[in-house]
């Protein structure tokens, strides 16, 4: 039955549905943006923090760059680490289609560890107390795996993924975080018997790509 504007009952919910779902659009999309930015930052935070090379001749410059390298090290390191979790970031949210449940709050002590990064990257090259150093930073990056593994989980409950997005972008969500956060706990424990603890660091793009060959193989192995 016609509403007194003379349109019908059903075109308003339609057009109602659609204003909330247009709505829920932007509000993951400032989210994107604002969690592009924060990532941004702090990667220009890490190269802020890098000691330049003094010297009056090639020598003493090469000479100071030899004595920093932990420095330098520990910045691609930091560099590497928040690249992993922007792109498994960038690689879910770009179908996410809006905000609910506990996402805004996890997604914000995410940025925190990301924020924190350049901090630990410092407190990891700082002189002394080498074990609890490490620990400390990799307890932040393994912080970070966990809140990113918590926003995939709101993201699963709550159905905020596009009807377009990939059968498997949601798996990888949780297949990401999960191995960032086993590689840089066990690392901790490691830390305090032998330096080689930065072996668990280096191998996860490395376990991330056996997964995903294994997985590969798999489904062609159904389809085929």
């Amino acid at each position: 039955m016609p509403e007194s504007d003379g349109r019908p009952a059903g075109s308003e919910a339609a057009r109602n549905e659609a204003e909330k779902v247009e709505v829920q659009l932007l509000a993951a999309e400032r989210l994107i943006f604002f969690s592009d930015a924060v990532v941004a930052i702090a990667i220009t935070l890490l190269a802020l923090d890098l000691p330049v090379p003094e010297g009056l001749t090639n020598a003493d410059v090469l000479h100071a760059l030899g004595d920093h390298w932990p420095e330098y090290a520990a910045f691609l390191i930091s560099f590497a680490v928040i690249g992993l979790h922007w792109l498994g970031h960038h690689r879910l949210f770009r179908y996410v289609t809006g905000l609910a449940g506990a996402l805004p709050r996890w997604s914000m002590l995410w940025l925190l560890t990301i924020v924190v990064t350049p901090f630990a990257t410092r407190v990891l090259t700082a002189d002394g107390a080498f074990e609890v150093r490490f620990a400390f930073y990799a307890t932040v990056q393994a912080l970070a795996g966990l809140f990113f593994l918590l926003m995939v989980h709101e993201i699963n409950r709550h159905g905020l993924l596009r009807a377009a997005a990939p059968p498997g972008v949601l798996s990888a969500g949780y297949r990401r975080p999960a191995v960032l956060i086993a590689a840089f706990t066990i690392s901790i424990p490691i830390a305090f018997v032998t330096h080689w603890a930065y072996l668990c660091w280096a191998a996860i793009p490395f376990v991330l790509r056996g997964i995903r060959i294994v997985l590969d193989r798999r489904a062609a192995r159904e389809t085929g």
